[in-house]
């Protein structure tokens, strides 16, 4: 019984193996070929693929050669349903493809031809892209979406595209003469390393126009289109390239623009490709997204073998278009920087040869209108970025502190010619009056700028409550709206001894930037704490940093301090009240005190503090310049590295800013 039932099972299942051979028509296996032939293009490898009509080898060169200029994206394809006649058999391929910010998609169709057993794919270029003729490849060019301008106060157009020529030499017009020859004449004449320009040449393709400079392209340039076109291959191309109206103009504060670098393509996970124009530094660069919109795309088909020349021979293109992704342009950036006294700050501070700087802002709106770094700060962002001691313009915070400890700028303070703490002297700058010693105002020790009487208060005045002045001066404090990175100052908490009388004097480990002096100079004028707009209605960004990276044409100031990271906000605003008493001492530095020479200045009185602060280990130590002041409703600071004393260097600086700023 047991064996009858086992040979019945066995019969049972050779019965129903056979009704499936029956029933299987060859789709199982078509299908099968499809998806393999469908994952071995998503691969990009077709070796593994078996062809009616190709080598396998021979096709996956052609696919290669065919999606090339895609590298290095690859499609996703998917089958659709299969259509089965006999022997032979049709397949949908559904490609889509991420080019750029696009997807593009589109549907080809297979064919299949079983050979004995085996299903074999029909070769056709048109399994691969819909139409692809043989000897026909896709080209890839991208449309650079078009920058944005940066703009300035009242919409000027402080950045914007500006005429350049490309200077270079485009090989196919050597017209057999030397090319090394050719790159070195040019390079020469531009002024660029003729040993590293010709290897630039040599290595370029036969087909390439390689660039050696981008030169301004306007009436007086220095090299002209002859000159260069006198060279074989020599060739000047007009372009457009978003520029300042000139190449200092607050190029620290605005950064470049230029092509992708290596380093910087590689940085970039695919989103930045060779030619690709982005910012350098600055705002440029912060703002780079924005102001690069997004850039276009269209993949074409064309010969394998056109050339450049035939393309731009032909009366009408011979590429046809199969994808496009338009081009997005930027959006502008609105800053408050103003024109004429940016270029006003730009050109006072031209000859000055130590690291220097203007900064110059509106107090009622905390608008910077200008801010300046001289060609001595090499490309630093001096306006900004730098940490220096104040010196004596942190005299403004001294007084607002003694204000609050029950002081009017008519109390009595002592003025002596030196004064010792736990054994360190400290002394009056070089020069000052002897009839301003001894008992004397606090205005006259102010406008005077007395160290003495000054760091006499220090008992009266703690470094906590030097700090919470600083802070209601709007220094040390962050700017949300500030848009763009700066140090906005600096004043420990803590101090004691001669590290205490030392902040009494703007240095120990007091640090400020001619912006945060500025920002000090301006809460005076406007009666409450300013805070610095440099681009409107921007993101809230980093905006203050204790130890900002300098930017690549230049180097930050040494300092061998520590800088304290900035309030949120001021502890206690300064009143209109205390303003108006620092106003007053501020204006008895001009009507009064070493900065007479500022009563010559039309327009609003001016009040101002100046400031000379010694740093590094020369003897005798060399000092930094500084001078702040207010004049209506504007807020200055200029700054001199290394300069002597404010009064003197800084001083005539500001004089000249302020005269000419109307």
């Amino acid at each position: 019984m047991g064996n009858t039932k086992k040979l019945s099972l066995v019969l049972a299942g050779l019965i129903l193996s056979g009704s499936l051979v029956a029933c299987d028509d060859g789709r199982g296996g078509a299908e099968a070929a499809a998806k393999q032939l469908a994952s071995a293009v998503a691969g990009l490898d077709l070796r593994p693929v078996a062809f009616d009509g190709r080598d396998s080898t021979v096709a996956n060169d052609q696919l290669n050669q065919v999606f090339k200029a895609l590298a290095p994206a690859k499609p996703s394809v998917e089958t659709g349903e299969l259509t089965l006649e006999g022997d032979t058999a049709r397949i949908p391929l559904n490609y889509s493809w991420k080019i750029s910010t696009g997807e593009w998609k589109y549907t080809v169709e297979a064919d299949l031809r079983k050979s004995g057993d085996k299903w074999l794919t029909v070769w056709s270029p048109g399994l691969l892209v819909p139409n692809l003729a043989e000897g026909e490849i896709l080209s890839k060019a991208t449309q650079a979406s078009p920058r944005a301008d940066i703009l300035g106060a009242g919409n000027q157009k402080l950045v914007t595209l500006r005429p350049v020529v490309n200077v270079g030499i485009d090989k196919p017009q050597l017209g057999g003469a030397d090319a090394a020859d050719a790159a070195t004449r040019l390079a020469r004449l531009v002024g660029v390393d003729p040993a590293a320009y010709v290897q630039q040449v040599e290595a370029s393709g036969a087909e390439a126009f390689v660039p050696a400079i981008t030169l301004r392209n306007t009436s007086d340039r220095a090299v002209t289109d002859a000159e260069i076109e006198a060279i074989p291959g020599g060739r000047a191309i007009p372009a457009e390239l978003p520029l300042a109206p000139t190449r200092n103009f607050a190029r620290a504060v605005l950064g470049t623009v230029g092509e992708a670098s290596a380093e910087q393509i590689e940085k970039s996970n695919g989103t930045l490709t060779a030619g690709d124009v982005i910012g350098t530094g600055g705002l440029q660069q912060q703002y780079d997204a924005q102001l690069r919109g997004t850039d276009g795309t269209v993949v074409r088909v064309q010969r394998a073998d056109l050339t450049r020349e035939e393309i731009q021979a032909a009366p009408t293109d011979p590429r046809r278009t199969v994808f496009e992704v338009q081009a997005v342009p930027g959006t502008p950036l609105q800053t408050t920087l103003d024109t004429k006294l940016q270029q006003l700050a730009e050109d006072t501070l031209a000859d000055v040869k130590p690291a220097s700087a203007i900064v110059a802002l509106r107090p009622s709106t905390g608008a910077v209108l200008a801010a300046a770094s001289g060609p001595g700060s090499n490309g630093y962002n001096t306006a900004m970025l730098g940490q220096y001691a104040p010196g004596s313009t942190f005299k403004v915070v001294d007084s607002l502190a003694m204000l609050r400890n029950g002081f009017t700028p008519d109390s009595t303070v002592e003025c002596t010619p030196t004064l010792t703490v736990d054994g360190r002297k400290f002394k009056n700058a070089e020069g000052y009056p002897k009839d301003s010693l001894g008992s004397v105002t606090l205005r006259d020790a102010f406008a005077h700028s007395c160290n003495t009487a000054f760091i006499a208060a220090r008992d009266k005045v703690t470094q906590a409550q030097l700090e919470s002045a600083a802070t209601s001066l709007g220094v040390a404090v962050e700017a949300p709206k500030l848009g763009a990175e700066a140090f906005l100052g600096s004043v420990p908490g803590e101090a004691e001894g001669t590290e205490h009388a030392a902040a009494m004097i703007g240095q120990g480990r007091v640090l400020m930037s001619p912006l945060s002096a500025a920002v000090m100079a301006g809460s005076v004028a406007k009666g409450a704490p300013v805070s610095p707009v440099l681009v409107e209605e921007s993101a809230p960004s980093a905006s203050a940093s204790a130890a900002p990276t300098p930017t690549p044409e230049g180097s930050a100031p040494s300092s061998t301090v520590t800088a304290e990271a900035p309030a949120k906000t001021a502890q206690t605003p300064v009143t209109k009240a205390e303003a108006a008493a620092l106003a007053d001492m501020m204006r008895a530095v001009v009507t009064s005190g070493h900065a007479g020479f500022l009563a010559e200045v039309p327009g609003e009185p001016v009040g101002a503090k100046t400031g000379t602060a010694e740093f590094g280990n020369a003897n005798p130590p060399k000092t930094h310049a500084w001078i702040i002041a207010v004049h209506g409703d504007l807020a200055v600071a200029v700054f001199v590295e290394d300069g002597g004393l404010g009064a003197t260097t800084s001083g005539p600086l500001l004089k000249k800013f302020l005269t000419a700023a109307g």
